[in-house]
């Protein structure tokens, strides 16, 4: 085989199943010597010539962007053009058209480019709901040419939910999905065979742990590199290092078994879900490249006898908390850094808190909707422990009725909206003792329900739900909530 299997994602984005991904370029300038992009992509035209024609990146994955961009100046005969994915990350705040323009502009102009082929838009806290108008912004550059196709990276299945039911035309979702991690498989995996996305997998190999070299050896002592130190909170989350060396033991079974590697083994396991279009394969440019290896992948397939034999193991092992993305924003942080929450907790809130004017133990969120000031009403009110949040619905600046028509989409949206207002006000979803929503369809209680349920399935507040013949505006659902924080926590 020549190079890597290639699968179609759109009339304008064909990619190869093993995406070459340039993580490791922030964690060799990690001291602060930026690589020389020349060299850089001396590396890259390596891969290039070896069938590797895809490559994966982000606006804080060090020169990553540049590197590429020395490769794309580049004329190297008998190779085909590569195919750049890049993702841009910004802080939450305002997503005007101004800044989403900026954001885009900036990945093109380190890559030396007028498009980029895929564009990934992460979003740390779902709380803040500009992340919906960005989309909307990158769909019109989109349409202007500047973006080819449009992804997303560590959505869960219900967010991802929401950008498509308001019409974006989101195509792929970057993921980590590993023997280890198999979130992917839940959810996500569902809503992409009803809706066509693509997963792009990274984390596959668990920062090198799912390799020969780890077999039978013991739990490292001291771990020096970013991507290890993420995937040892993995694997301690997973069950421990005797979990992990039974499923490890496994693979290298099935890798002698068809005459491979360990990796191979592990990656082709990711590579055979049907939701995902491609693996993303860690290159720290200048060491081993091992692109032999990585061809292998393609070579072989596996069995129901191997995959049998991957089930069973899995039984000893503990599923990952939640679903995918959500190590980078809820406890357990599993992350390179460990806990996250001083890092959300500095992230600008996406409403306004303030005093009550003669009533010194309570204060108030306001959103700044003109309808706050017409109908004299604020988001959420605080009175001592207890917080009261108006009736909400999926309201946002661009789309301004989200999802239309699908309750389900418009009640993940809500929840976010209510979540925002408690955080403005020192409380949070698990203080949370009373909901009550608002439908106008019957039909829609089981979806709404849901996604409630996902939010609230540990908390379980007392809960009302009413159908009711209309509500004001094309909504379908509208929630309001009742919070008490604990004496302890004021």
């Amino acid at each position: 085989m020549s190079h890597p299997d290639r699968v179609a994602l759109s009339d304008r984005l064909t990619i190869s199943r093993a995406l070459v991904g340039l993580w490791q370029v922030a964690d060799i300038e990690k001291s602060g010597e930026v690589m020389n992009a020349e060299a850089g992509a001396d590396h890259l035209a390596d891969y290039l010539q070896a069938g590797f024609n895809t490559f994966d990146m982000a606006d804080h994955y060090g020169s990553a962007e540049l590197i590429t961009g020395a490769l794309l100046r580049r004329e190297i005969p008998g190779t085909d053009r590569p195919v750049v994915c890049t993702k841009w990350c910004p802080k939450p705040g305002p997503m005007t058209k101004e800044v989403v323009r900026a954001g885009v502009m900036e990945r093109l102009q380190r890559l030396g480019t007028d498009r980029v082929d895929l564009l990934q838009f992460h979003w740390w806290s779902f709380e803040h709901p500009a992340w919906l108008d960005a989309l909307h912004e990158m769909t019109k550059l989109r349409e202007e040419g500047l973006i080819g196709e449009i992804g997303v990276t560590n959505f869960d299945a219900a967010h991802l939910h929401v950008a498509l039911a308001d019409c974006i035309p989101v195509i792929t979702n970057q993921v980590p999905f590993s023997l280890l991690d198999r979130r992917a498989a839940g959810p996500l995996a569902t809503l992409c065979s009803q809706t066509g996305v693509r997963l792009l997998a990274y984390g596959t190999l668990a920062g090198g742990f799912l390799s020969e070299r780890w077999l039978n050896q013991p739990a490292p002592d001291d771990i020096a590199d970013w991507s290890k130190m993420k995937y040892s909170r993995f694997i301690d989350v997973a069950g421990g290092w005797d979990a992990f060396q039974a499923v490890l033991k496994v693979a290298a079974d099935v890798a002698r078994k068809h005459k491979v590697s360990v990796s191979n083994v592990a990656t082709r396991w990711v590579l055979e879900n049907t939701a995902v279009a491609g693996v993303i394969i860690g290159a720290r440019l200048g060491e081993d490249q091992h692109r032999a290896d990585n061809l292998r992948i393609f070579q072989f397939k596996l069995d129901d006898e191997d995959r049998a034999r991957f089930e069973t193991v899995f039984a000893r092992t503990h599923p990952l908390p939640g679903d995918c993305g959500d190590e980078y924003r809820k406890p357990p942080f599993l992350t390179a850094s460990g806990d996250l929450s001083h890092h959300l907790d500095a992230m600008p809130s996406a409403v306004a808190v303030q005093s009550v004017p003669g009533r010194p133990d309570e204060t108030r969120v306001l959103t700044g909707s003109e309808w706050e000031d017409i109908a004299g009403y604020c988001r959420a009110h605080r009175i001592g422990d207890r917080i009261l949040v108006s009736g909400t619905t999926a309201t946002q600046g661009i789309s301004g009725v989200v999802a239309q028509g699908n309750a389900e989409a418009q009640t993940t949206f809500i929840l976010d909206k209510i979540a925002s207002a408690l955080s403005a006000l020192g409380a949070s979803m698990e203080d949370v003792v009373r909901t009550r929503v608002y439908l106008t369809d019957a039909n829609d209680v089981a979806s709404v329900s849901r996604a409630h349920g996902r939010v609230f399935g540990d908390i379980k507040p007392a809960n009302t739900l009413l159908e009711v013949a209309n509500l004001i505006g094309d909504y379908k659902v509208e929630i309001e909530a009742e919070a008490i924080l604990q004496p302890a926590e004021r």
